[in-house]
């Protein structure tokens, strides 16, 4: 099962993948996790992303691809994963698409998060203060959210055309809200709708 996390920043992505990839079995994959431990190593992955997370701006594709496709030859990763920031253009989900056909496999779940601007500005600010990451001042975060809208919004529109089931969430509630509804989303068609 390849499962695709989607939403803007501060949606909750990676709080809900990792909640939800215990309850499943599957691994998480966060390329933001692993591009920021790169670069708190400072190895020449790191010192290559540092000053783009700094700005707000994408990794370039071709960097993100080889490291999505290097964990995805793991071990734990051959029942499948969930997917945590990646794919975050179109190219990015072509090479996906492309990569998991060559292991005749593709993406069976796209879970999208919806979270209104006001609630994503406001995450932002809490885990700034929380977690000291240097991608979450205001400017940054502003300009994160015009790349989501540009470059990823429209990936999901290519799951949808690919015939990838969909799940759309509310993400605005407590994290266990949220996972719940998440949770519903791996669920059989039948109980999905029994518990709308």
């Amino acid at each position: 099962m390849i499962v695709v996390f989607f939403g803007p920043p501060g949606s909750g992505k990676g709080t809900q993948a990792q909640r939800v990839a215990a309850r499943v079995g599957l691994p998480h994959v966060a390329t933001g996790e692993i591009l920021r431990r790169e670069a708190a190593t400072g190895s020449e992955l790191g010192r290559e992303v540092q000053p783009l997370m700094d700005r707000g701006a994408l990794v370039p594709d071709d960097l993100v691809v080889r490291v999505i496709e290097s964990r995805l030859r793991a071990p734990d990763a051959r029942r499948g994963v969930l997917l945590d920031g990646f794919p975050r253009t179109l190219a990015q989900a072509a090479a996906l698409d492309a990569m998991l056909r060559r292991r005749s496999r593709r993406v069976d779940t796209v879970v999208s998060l919806r979270v209104p601007d006001d609630v994503l500005r406001q995450r932002m600010r809490v885990r700034a203060a929380a977690e000291g990451r240097g991608d979450d001042t205001p400017e940054t975060f502003e300009k994160r959210l015009e790349v989501y809208r540009l470059e990823t919004a429209p990936v999901l529109d290519h799951y949808r055309a690919t015939g990838a089931r969909i799940a759309d969430i509310d993400g605005v509630g407590t994290i266990d809200e949220v996972t719940a509804r998440v949770i519903t989303a791996f669920a059989p068609a039948d109980t999905e709708q029994r518990a709308s």
